[in-house]
């Protein structure tokens, strides 16, 4: 089904559900996908939604038109010239972001054209990230005189710290394949091939069990902020506990016996 998100913002965020897997399109084709206030909340009601879900098993961020996301609508910015109403602005961004981290399951951002400041930042928040070859990549708010600090804390998580600030610092935009080999996406594909790639994966995640693929973006998640002894003695209590669930006794058996498993989903 297809459903917009908050009377406000109607149309501008489409979700489809299909095999497991839900597709939240950006709608905003004549404005580049813009990181609106409505946006936002349009997107902070859906990851709110799919959190209580659990019938998904993965959810693809897609956009409509030729960018993926230009970042801020800036026009939206420049008419309320107020700290207080920036600051409630990126917390709000803030908050979206995390909410994605947050989801039980992996996200995987589907992107063409660009993707500049937030809307890179959109792109290393999420888990996973499949780009057309002819996609490009920027953090280029420093063109305007504005540094992307939100953005650079996402894209200082995915990619190495003298290519992340390099690209903070000159606003200058960054193709696919540089983008691939710096970690800022896991995927490329040719352009006419980017949905089947990205059904690819998601059929590739949705084959696996449930129990571990949930288990695990929460443990990896959370390893990466431990000193390596608090995250080998966390991972080795996750993995343990995972071991004990019935996914895993059926996964292992039809291993051993040389057979599909039947996942139980617990």
């Amino acid at each position: 089904m297809n459903a917009p998100y908050a009377a406000a913002s109607q149309d501008i965020l489409l979700r489809e559900d299909r095999d497991g897997v839900a597709t939240l399109t950006l709608n905003r084709p004549a404005h580049f996908n813009a990181l609106s206030e409505e946006m936002l909340a349009a997107l902070q009601s859906a990851f709110d939604a799919l959190a209580d879900d659990g019938d998904l098993r993965c959810v693809v961020i897609r956009a409509n038109g030729r960018a993926f996301c230009a970042g801020h609508d800036l026009k939206q910015m420049r008419a309320n010239p107020r700290q207080d109403y920036y600051e409630d602005l990126f917390a709000r961004c803030s908050r979206v972001m995390q909410s994605i981290v947050n989801l039980p399951i992996p996200v995987i951002a589907q992107v063409q054209g660009l993707a500049t400041a937030a809307g890179c930042q959109l792109v290393a928040t999420c888990d996973l990230a499949v780009a057309a070859e002819s996609a490009t990549f920027a953090v280029s708010g420093i063109n305007v005189g504005l540094f992307c600090s939100t953005p650079a804390v996402a894209l200082s998580r995915n990619v190495p710290p003298k290519r992340a600030f390099e690209m903070l610092v000159t606003g200058r935009f960054i193709t696919a394949s540089e983008a691939l080999a710096n970690g800022l996406v896991s995927g490329t594909a040719p352009d006419a091939e980017l949905d089947s790639a990205v059904a690819a994966l998601t059929a590739e995640i949705c084959s696996k069990s449930p129990v571990a693929i949930r288990t695990g973006k929460a443990m990896f998640n959370r390893q990466r902020s431990m000193s390596l002894e608090d995250a080998y003695a966390y991972a080795g209590n996750v993995m343990a506990c995972n071991m004990m669930a019935e996914d895993a006794a059926e996964g292992i058996d039809a291993f051993i016996a040389k057979r599909k498993p039947e996942w139980k989903g617990r």
